[in-house]
């Protein structure tokens, strides 16, 4: 192919790559293969034509072009329609080190180039890129692409030749800030949630603005730079198809693709339907008919059936076999005990081992005080007094339960009040604003003492409240039944908005932009953070279109309908960075105490919480590894100081990705090793462990929706009506027709079964997608014992679930507490693993 240069010679390389993404919505709809192997077979990648251009370290010389050679046989260790090919390099001795590759693309479509390894470097053996990055025609670049090798530079320690390249590509990725992003755009830049609303469809379908104003604070997305609605010129045209940087689309077909259309299929193909096919029926007659969704199935009449066949990826999550049936699994809370669900137990254990386990509370003053401004809703102050809790104290007193840390809270009532009396207005809804007070029995069980159901009294002169008291026969029962439902949807809504999409989903992508316009993929931090990221914009620009956007799937199935992000504007006004640390969260909740003989230098309140016990030791290893992984680049303040990568990147991802909170005071300075430790665990707990407690049990309890429902539709009927003698003559009637509907239950269903799968390709804690992310001996060294630590960790909450005296760990409806077990083996709804990051 060329001459050999006098004292050089050919370096061989590898380069693997895979062609266009065929995965794409509307050719799987329409597919009849069943399935997407070999929809392109050997010979598209024959054709692929590419110059690779060499960089050298040394004195920085580019190397000649040179193109890819033969087709390799397939490689044992490649994964899905991924092909190798061989590549020559000249090399001179005077070239020095690979350091860098330019690549062009001359083909018409794009391709995913996975790596590319280089044999027998003199004196330095095998040198590995790993690029993970779609590279579209030369033509769609202004600058070529390049990557660079797995090795790891401070930006101060980067070799001469490297240094403007380093630049030049975070230049690349920053963009300048205008016109409207392409598919083929690497570009990471801000914007604020304007994209929710469709007001030139319909004014119904307009929503707020968050982001940019301190009414509506809110986190930053990424920049699309679409056109603004005729509407409104501030909201901004939504589309099926929102732009994300390309390297954040969901890899390279994997079954978070899967899951990504399977969202899309059911919004756009099914959803749609099932008003027309039930609407007639919204009602469940029974316990046993809902049961039945999980047994028998229910009817699907043909026009449902006739959308969902031709799918294949919708033919795993609506189970027809053919029939006009639609059958979902049964979820863990009824597979052992169909009734289980109701106990007061259960209802306890859910705050401490459920689904959101990080909002309960210990009571430290009573009456409970509200935090809303006086002036705009009056005295708030809780209705429960201490003759509605002494009488189930066990002959305690309410000052010595406080005393001795036995009184927990769980409180919905600020983040509802200020929407209730609008909630209410809306068709579908009707609901209280909660509080519920329990008290730790000695067994370490949650007892409910009380719940408060409050309603606003016009003109904000404070609540008007009901407190309703545990009952076991008669009405009384029916009516605890009822306020045990007003508790869980308020926590069913605040789960799924605040806990989960705010707090992790959210407020994690300002993190993925800044580190993208300002860590290097030679930085450590980067390389560090890089897996934590994973799909997360991907998956927040899907449920901006499919399920948190007007009229979408969360405004359709849960409680707060058109309030229901806005809503999570409003609590994101209280959200505290260094909160999101385990540790503090549970100082700050009082879940816990500062106690340095303590293991992590706490002492629990509820010594058998099971979402705080395995927490924290999942705490403690992240910090521990980051603590390992950053004292081998930053020994001193110094090193952390004149980082100018590392102070711009969180410059920007605290002063613009969270700029309506830039000026609180809590933010961490990053000036020492210890911040940076700090900062980093923050971010990867929330990515990882805290994302998984509060996303993967979401069908396994509530896939069950009287166990959690996500809609209330009446209030308590009054005395006297035929409402309130159904709550005595037919208790499953009254409930029933109080919760979610037919409808609403297959939307709920339907998304939060997708929702709560692994991807068979995914990424857990400890593990990376390649084990050549670094060439930094040190650091996969830590990385392994990292590793090592977390089986330990699995080894112990698996023998802490079989301790029958820890009662919480798995509580009546026998389901152990599994959701921080590091690892899984198997996809789909596993319940149990931690992912690295935020892919669904």
């Amino acid at each position: 192919m060329f001459g050999i240069l006098n004292r050089g010679h050919r370096i061989k390389g590898t380069v693997v790559l895979m062609t266009k993404n065929v995965f794409d919505f509307n050719e799987f709809v329409s597919s009849t293969r069943g399935g997407i192997a070999g929809a392109a077979g050997e010979a598209e990648f024959e054709v692929l034509f590419i110059c690779i251009v060499f960089v050298g370290l040394g004195n920085g010389k580019v190397g000649k072009q040179t193109f890819l050679e033969k087709h390799l046989p397939s490689l044992p260790n490649l994964g899905d329609r991924q092909d190798a090919f061989n590549v020559y390099f000249e090399w001179d001795e005077s070239f020095g080190i690979p350091g860098a590759f330019y690549i062009k693309n001359f083909m018409q479509s794009e391709f995913f180039l996975v790596s590319l390894t280089l044999e027998d470097i003199p004196n330095h053996g095998t040198i590995s890129f790993v690029c993970n990055s779609w590279v579209y025609n030369a033509k769609s670049y202004q600058k070529d692409r390049i990557f660079f090798v797995n090795k790891t530079y401070l930006p101060n320690e980067t070799p001469t030749s490297l240094v403007k390249y380093r630049k030049d590509e975070l230049d690349n990725l920053r963009g300048n800030g205008t016109g409207e992003r392409k598919e083929y755009d690497r570009i990471y830049d801000y914007d604020v949630y304007n994209d929710l609303g469709n007001p030139d469809n319909n004014k119904s379908l307009a929503r707020p603005v968050l982001g940019g104003s301190s009414d509506f604070p809110y986190p930053r997305r990424g920049r699309t730079g679409r056109k603004s609605t005729r509407t409104d010129r501030n909201s901004e045209v939504p589309t099926s198809d929102t732009y994300i940087p390309r390297d954040e689309n969901f890899g390279h077909l994997k079954s978070s693709d899967f899951l990504t259309y399977a969202i899309k299929s059911l919004t756009q193909n099914v959803l749609p339907t099932f008003q027309k096919a039930f609407g007639f029926n919204n009602e469940f007659d029974t316990f046993e008919d809902v049961r039945g969704l999980f047994e028998g199935g229910v009817y699907l009449p043909t026009d449902v059936i006739s959308k969902i066949s031709p799918i294949p990826v919708l033919k795993e999550i609506f189970r027809t076999d053919g029939e006009q049936v639609l059958k979902f699994p049964p979820p863990h809370v009824i597979r052992v005990s169909k009734s289980a669900w109701m106990t007061d137990e259960e209802f306890g254990r859910e705050m401490l081992a459920g689904v959101n386990p990080c909002l309960i509370q210990r009571l430290q003053e009573f009456p409970p005080k509200s935090k809303l401004d006086v002036t705009s809703y009056g005295d708030q102050t809780s209705k429960i007094t201490k003759e509605h809790l002494e009488i189930n104290l066990g002959g305690l007193t309410v000052e010595q339960a406080l005393k001795g840390n036995r009184l927990f809270l769980l409180d919905h009532h600020d983040a509802f009040i200020p929407y209730l009396e609008r909630i209410n207005d809306l068709p579908t809804a009707k609901c209280y604003a909660t509080r519920t007070i329990l008290f730790l029995k000695d067994d370490n069980t949650l007892k409910p003492l009380a719940i408060e159901l409050s309603l606003p009294n016009p003109g904000g002169n404070g609540a008007n409240s009901r407190v309703i008291l545990p009952a076991e026969q008669g009405v009384e029962s029916t009516i605890w039944l009822l306020a045990k439902a007003y508790v869980v949807v308020n926590d069913s809504c605040y789960h799924q908005l605040m806990s989960h999409w705010l707090n992790t989903h959210a407020v994690m992508e300002p993190f993925v932009i800044a580190t993208n316009r300002h860590l290097s993929v030679l930085h450590p931090i980067y390389k560090l953070l890089l897996p934590h990221y994973r799909d997360t914009m991907n998956i927040n620009a899907l449920a901006r279109q499919s399920l948190i956007n007007a009229g979408g799937v969360i405004e359709r199935s849960f409680l707060p309908g058109k309030f229901a992000v806005e809503m999570s504007s409003a609590v994101y006004k209280n959200w505290v960075f260094t909160d999101q640390a385990l540790p503090a969260d549970l100082i700050k909740r009082g879940m816990a105490v500062e106690d340095p003989s303590s293991p992590y230098g706490l002492r629990l309140v509820v010594e058998d919480y099971p979402y705080a016990v395995d927490g924290l030791e999942i705490w403690d290893t992240i910090q521990t590894w980051v603590k390992d992984y950053v004292s081998l680049y930053y020994p001193t303040n110094d090193e952390v100081k004149k980082d100018t990568e590392l102070q711009a990147w969180w410059k920007e991802a605290v002063e613009k990705g969270h700029g309506d909170l830039k000026d609180k005071p809590w933010w961490p300075k990053l000036n020492t090793p210890q911040d940076l430790i700090h900062t980093c665990s923050i971010i990867i707990w929330i990515a990882s462990a805290l994302h998984a407690a509060v996303n993967f049990g979401q069908y396994p309890y509530g896939g069950f929706i009287l166990n959690r429902p996500t809609i209330t539709r009446r209030l308590l009927p009054e005395a006297g009506s035929k409402e309130y003698d159904e709550l005595s003559n037919n208790y499953q009637k009254a409930y029933l027709r109080t919760v979610t509907g037919k409808v609403e239950a297959l939307v709920d269903l339907s998304v939060i079964e997708i929702l709560s799968r692994h991807a068979s390709d995914e990424v857990y804690l400890g593990e990376r997608d390649n084990p050549n992310w670094t060439d930094d001996k040190k650091a996969l060294e830590a990385f392994q014992k990292f590793g090592q630590r977390l089986k330990v960790i699995e080894d112990k909450i698996m023998e802490r679930n079989k301790d029958s005296s820890l009662r919480n760990r798995n509580g009546p409806v026998q389901m152990p507490y599994t959701l921080l077990l590091p690892s899984c083996e198997d996809e789909g709804l596993t319940f149990r693993g931690i992912p690295n990051s935020i892919s669904i």
